[in-house]
């Protein structure tokens, strides 16, 4: 336990105190109307030591933030030492960080985290970063009355303020799209799909139900890592983790909604996956499955007119090839069919110009930004 002036800052040890941790954040968005609850069951499993596969090569560390018997705010530490590795730096990541609007608190929560880094040996701190990319990541900088997702950070505006305070820089930021659904197909993506799919031999698989997927899952998520390899902070996914991703995920998806590209060998190089959107079934049952919230995101998944677009990628020997015509092609065919009327990309980076042209085509607007802070520690 740390002191802080009139604070206590205590270590969460127990399954009781996890619970705590994350009930934190239910009490602070309490009533907010744009705040997207996270899956309850999900954020157990990936702070889970026992749970997680990150912890192969992560080391974390959970704090609560009191003022007498009242939680105040919350911050985990990270260290992802693959991470390092590859991008040969000594950094300490932040995540889950939330705090009521009082500076002597952020402080108190981030000088935590630097405390432990620096007994650890890192040599600066950045975030909110999760353990890997499939984490949620970014602290939202613009986009504050606007409708958050299940796959991004939803946080008060005074959030940057006290970060910037504390001598934090910009080191990435994130951009999201919201654009409407046109009732019919683009010429210029439709000729441009028939083009690369006749001059690479290519070809598109379309599943009828979820476990048709399961076969190519593994060959997506070594695309997935092949493509983001270059991204900022980018960790590759263990065979341990993408297990768990397919365990998890692939049994809930809506299989018209998700599109592969496959060579002649039948390897995955382009993919794009999206997912009615379920942000306000979460709202309903405030991120628990149980003993309701099930019912209310069954309801989300089979009726819905607005999709959020999750994670898309091309190996990158077909990168500037046109690939993702080809599965934002057959997506836009499915939105159609079954009454999508609106898209939420998902947090795309802002320098990742192959990403983005392809919103070009549509009637759209980025309407939300996310960064990542970061901060060296000094000498």
């Amino acid at each position: 336990m740390i002191k802080v002036n009139d604070l206590e800052i205590r270590e969460v040890k127990t399954k009781r105190g996890l619970k705590k941790f994350l009930d934190f954040q239910l009490k602070l968005y309490k009533g907010n109307k744009f705040w997207c609850p996270p899956l309850r069951m999900d954020e157990i499993n990936t702070l889970s030591r026992d749970k997680n596969p990150a912890f192969d090569f992560c080391e974390a560390v959970y704090w609560i933030a009191y003022r007498g018997d009242e939680a105040v705010g919350r911050i985990a530490g990270i260290i992802n030492h693959k991470s390092n590795e590859r991008w040969n730096e000594k950094l300490v990541r932040f995540g889950w960080i939330d705090f009521i609007d009082d500076h002597v608190v952020s402080e108190a929560l981030i000088d935590s985290v630097i405390a432990w880094g620096i007994s650890k040996g890192m040599s600066g701190i950045h975030g909110p970063l999760g353990f890997s990319d499939m984490d949620n990541e970014g602290m939202l900088i613009k986009g504050f009355d606007e409708l958050a997702t299940l796959a991004s950070i939803y946080n008060y505006p005074y959030y940057s303020d006290h970060v910037e305070r504390l001598g934090f820089e910009k080191a990435v930021d994130w951009v999201q799209y919201e654009f409407e659904i046109p009732p019919t197909i683009p010429d210029k993506v439709e000729r441009l799909s028939k083009l690369v799919q006749e001059k690479y031999h290519l070809r598109i698989f379309k599943a009828k139900k979820s476990k048709e997927l399961l076969p190519y899952a593994p060959k997506m998520f070594n695309t997935l890592n092949a493509a983001f390899s270059e991204l900022y902070g980018y960790t590759e996914l263990s065979k341990k983790q993408i297990d768990m991703y397919i365990k998890a995920y692939f049994g809930f998806v809506r299989p018209e909604f998700i599109s592969f590209v496959l060579d002649e060998k039948d390897d995955v190089i382009g993919f794009g996956i999206s997912l009615p959107s379920l942000t306000k079934a979460l709202q309903k049952c405030n991120g628990k499955l149980f003993p309701f919230g099930f019912i209310h995101l069954l309801l989300a998944m089979k009726k819905n007119d607005t999709i959020d677009m999750y994670v898309n990628g091309v190996r990158p020997d077909y990168h500037a090839k046109g690939v993702n015509a080809l599965y934002y092609n057959e997506m836009h065919r499915a939105y159609i069919k079954y009454g999508i009327k609106r898209a939420i990309t998902n947090p795309q980076l802002e320098e990742n110009a192959k990403a983005l042209t392809i919103w070009k085509n549509f009637n759209g607007r980025q309407h939300l930004t996310r960064r990542c802070w970061i901060k060296h520690f000094s000498k």
